[in-house]
């Protein structure tokens, strides 16, 4: 067989392994594993060869202590209550207005994952946090779970972002120029999710009502108590794109800073502390064994040499780059029914970025063209915790929503998907909204 038929293969079987429910860093190792027999014409040797230094390769890799910081920064806001500080922040300068209460919940889940990079925690989190205020305020059960739902993808799009980080080191690129390129996608979708609501309510007055004036007194005051997490975003931010600090170093201060602040507010005691550690252990031993897996099967795909031979077979068949992106984020949409985000960057990034990055898209620099893609998958990747029928965020959601049906969540998320794919639309037709501030501040 081909390298392009191995690969196949491998992919086909692997896909039976996930619809068995088999972990995904198991199912890659196991498809990868044999593969690598295979190819090695039934020997053992060469893989336990090879066996003997991934490990060690992948995890000794300094770039990835930025993980379980970033992580544990997350938990720390988690366990501390940090989250309810940024929803009365943000509720009290919006929630006077027709849908004005899910508006907030929405630019909570911004604020919450700019400190926390994951969006199943920040959907977890602030769904906690805003449910029972939305539900206070008569919100239709399908705007206030729809919102929630969508408003959590931002924790992986708004920086930092743990996908992010693993696209950088799966493709050496700079971890504080993606981040930056991140912030204005995660601001226009922030908006257009907020003028999603708007619309809604417009078009049903009685889904979203609008909630009382709060005075200025109470602004200010929300404003002050959450200025120390507002400071804390900026110390991590600008220490990246200032160049004072690397990420590994600005996530370690990030972490340290929110772990004094929720035990200075009293929002964490000695058992949040624990529970956030354990919390931190188990996901990135977690993460840690899907990369392990993963560069298992791109040990096997290099050993094909199918990235290669699909890469030259894309520029041979003479198809329109933009066609071939197209596909791409077909593809990725179809695999967000079956895995997660953080799967389907490992498992698809060493495949599709050959392709890309031998392409031409609007005569774009190598640089350029790799952090316009890394932002693009992520936001196709974000489409796959909302759409049926998986929809990680929904689940959460709806699991705390349970006088709401889990159709109806899913019939709430379906306006923000709207959204997302004009987003998506934009960013392919306007590279710029990724880099103008890359070009202007990244040097």
């Amino acid at each position: 067989m081909s390298g392009i038929q191995v690969g196949l293969a491998v992919f086909a079987l692997l896909l039976v392994l996930l619809v068995l429910r088999v972990p995904i860093g198991v199912a890659m190792f196991t498809m990868g594993a044999a593969g690598y027999v295979y190819l090695t014409g039934g020997n053992v040797t060469p893989l336990l060869s090879m066996l003997k230094n991934v490990a060690y390769a992948r995890l000794s890799n300094y770039d990835l202590v930025v993980i379980p910081l970033f992580l544990l920064m997350g938990q720390f806001a988690t366990h501390g209550g940090l989250s309810a500080a940024l929803f009365r922040f943000v509720s009290a300068f919006m929630g006077h207005w027709k849908g004005g209460v899910a508006m907030a919940a929405v630019g909570a889940c911004a604020g919450f994952g700019a400190i926390c990079g994951s969006s199943l925690a920040t959907a977890a989190t602030m769904g906690q946090v805003a449910l029972p205020e939305l539900k206070r305020f008569g919100y239709a059960g399908s705007l206030s779970t729809g919102a929630l739902a969508a408003g959590g993808t931002l924790g992986i799009m708004i920086p930092p972002s743990v996908p992010l980080v693993i696209y950088a080191i799966l493709t050496q690129e700079s971890i504080g120029k993606l981040f930056m390129a991140a912030v204005l996608p995660g601001i226009i979708a922030m908006l257009g999710y907020m003028l999603v609501i708007k619309i809604m309510v417009t078009v049903n007055p009685k889904s979203g009502p609008a909630g009382p004036v709060v005075p200025w007194a109470g602004r200010i005051k929300a404003l002050l108590q959450v200025a120390p997490v507002l400071g804390v975003f900026a110390v991590v931010i600008v220490g990246i794109y200032g160049g004072w600090a690397n990420p590994t170093e600005a996530a370690a201060i990030g972490a340290a800073a929110c772990g004094v602040l929720a035990m200075a507010t009293g929002g964490m005691r000695m058992r949040g502390v624990l529970a956030s550690a354990l919390g931190t252990a188990q996901a990135t031993a977690m993460i840690f064994l899907v990369l392990l897996g993963a560069d298992m099967l791109n040990s096997t795909l290099a050993l094909s040499q199918m990235p290669v031979e699909l890469a030259t077979w894309v520029q041979n068949s003479h198809m329109s780059p933009m066609l071939v992106m197209l596909v791409i984020l077909a593809i990725y949409i179809l695999l967000g029914c079956v895995m997660d985000s953080l799967a389907m960057i490992l498992l698809t990034i060493p495949i599709f970025y050959p392709v890309v990055m031998g392409l031409d898209f609007y005569g774009m620099g190598a640089t350029d063209k790799s952090i316009w893609f890394g932002i693009l998958a992520l936001m196709v990747v974000e489409i796959g915790l909302v759409h049926p029928p998986v929809g990680m965020n929904v689940y959460i959601i709806n699991r705390l929503a349970k006088d709401v049906p889990l159709k109806e969540t899913f019939r709430g998320v379906m306006p923000f998907l709207a959204s997302d794919f004009i987003r998506i639309a934009l960013l392919l037709a306007f590279p710029s909204m990724s880099l103008v501030l890359v070009r202007t501040f990244g040097g």
